[in-house]
């Protein structure tokens, strides 16, 4: 693989999240630029309203956008 290729190459985990409707976690502080601890402090003071399934919390990718878009964080 030459080095143009390589510079031009996207990093997997970008199409997998384009995919996405809900994130856990990990992905969802991903996407919004943040920590996990920051996207918790979100949910402790409302801005976001997470789905909890088998001990793990969810997020909508629409609520995320809404997030991003009122810019209320």
């Amino acid at each position: 693989m030459s080095t143009i290729e390589i510079a031009t190459d996207q990093d997997p985990g970008e199409d997998k999240i384009d995919s996405l409707t809900w994130f856990n976690t990990k992905e969802a502080a991903k996407y919004l630029r943040k920590t996990a601890n920051a996207l918790r402090i979100m949910v402790f003071r409302g801005y976001l309203r997470p789905r909890k399934f088998r001990r793990r919390l969810y997020f909508r990718r629409l609520e995320l956008d809404r997030l991003l878009e009122s810019s209320a964080f």
